[in-house]
């Protein structure tokens, strides 16, 4: 075990977000070129106000957002970078195929009601931001060499930005985007709006894979919608499915896979803060389809190697428990088939796990 600890062995990284994920350091560097005030002048500083150092809530945690997000929306050449830097720092960590999420959105600053984040009108569509983020994406794939792809998330609290969400996803299908998300904060509506509904069913219409924010502070019906109405494929957390061990237990039946987030869910109150009791184990126990995510590093000042530690530690955690929810999470990736077989050959010839091919 001590092992996987110190060599990054490849990993595959499903539940990011893009804007959870963003460089200190990026924040400062656009904040001094578009003469942005900052409540602190350096990164350290800026550091200190982002990082949630306690539990919280979910809500609480959401808050961090409004610290940094007006530096990077509405800025053409800071999506970019962010992007690009998103692709160079998961490399660093080994990962060799991740799906990064954001809301186009909240980085847009035209053709979006209300404007977020106090920003003036501009002339940066979502349906740019997301050509943006793509072409970032694209360029820090070829630089390290690692398969990077991304999925736009729908917000619970703005319904009315959902059918843009999925038409964006049509739109770029072939272009890096691989599914839609619904993400925000489950405990102001525990019920899916009709607009994201319909959002969800022309998604399943057209081909776009779906998974949704789910179980993570809410109850276990939110979780049975998602899989039952939105026809998620996968749970974005999913911690309270284990309060309904029938909905529990069928979930387990189909296979459904699970996007775990450790260190996430002690510090946005969605978990005991005692790691030994977190609900990862009980999926370790039941052989669930499950992988460990790091969701929003940037906030919780962590990375994958600290989640996979935190695991190793608290939870019992072996290597071969690594190799098996990478797998997994191969498997339960939104690539197209073939790159799909592609990414589990890598991983198979990575852990010595190649069987030999009969010809």
């Amino acid at each position: 075990d001590q092992k996987w600890q110190q060599k990054p062995a490849p990993e595959v990284e499903l539940h990011v977000h893009l804007d959870g994920s963003i460089r200190v350091q990026t924040i400062v560097d656009v904040a001094k070129r578009r003469g942005i005030r900052l409540p602190a002048k350096t990164a350290e500083g800026m550091k200190q106000l982002i990082i949630l150092k306690q539990p919280a809530t979910l809500t609480e945690f959401l808050g961090k957002f409004s610290e940094y997000m007006h530096v990077i929306a509405g800025d053409r050449e800071a999506i970019k970078r962010i992007a690009y830097e998103f692709v160079e720092d998961r490399a660093k960590e080994g990962v060799i195929y991740v799906e990064a999420r954001y809301s186009p959105h909240f980085l847009a600053n035209t053709k979006v009601d209300p404007i977020p984040w106090n920003q003036k009108e501009g002339d940066l569509s979502p349906d740019e931001v997301v050509h943006l983020v793509n072409q970032g994406l694209r360029e820090g794939e070829r630089a390290f060499n690692i398969k990077a792809r991304s999925i736009l998330c729908c917000m619970r609290h703005m319904p009315n930005w959902s059918m843009d969400i999925v038409e964006l996803c049509k739109k770029y299908q072939h272009e890096g985007v691989v599914a839609i998300d619904l993400a925000g904060d489950e405990s102001l509506s525990s019920e899916a709006n009709p607009d994201h509904r319909r959002a969800y069913e022309e998604a399943a219409r057209c081909g776009v894979h779906r998974t949704v924010h789910a179980g993570e502070v809410g109850p276990p019906s939110v979780v049975k919608e998602a899989v039952e109405v939105l026809k998620a494929e996968r749970v974005g957390h999913g911690y309270r499915t284990l309060e309904d061990q029938s909905l529990y237990r069928k979930l387990l039946a189909q296979n459904m896979h699970f996007e775990v987030c450790p260190i996430s869910s002690k510090l946005t109150g969605a978990c005991d803060p005692d790691f030994t009791k977190h609900p990862v184990i009980t999926f370790r126990k039941d052989k669930a389809n499950y992988s460990l995510n790091t969701d929003d590093p940037l906030i919780f000042n962590s990375s994958l190697h600290l989640d996979y530690s935190v695991a190793s530690k608290y939870m019992g955690f072996t290597e071969q428990e690594f190799k098996r929810l990478n797998i997994n999470a191969a498997e339960s990736c939104f690539l197209p088939e073939k790159e799909k077989q592609e990414l589990l050959i890598s991983l198979y010839k990575a852990y010595g796990m190649l069987k030999s091919t009969p010809f």
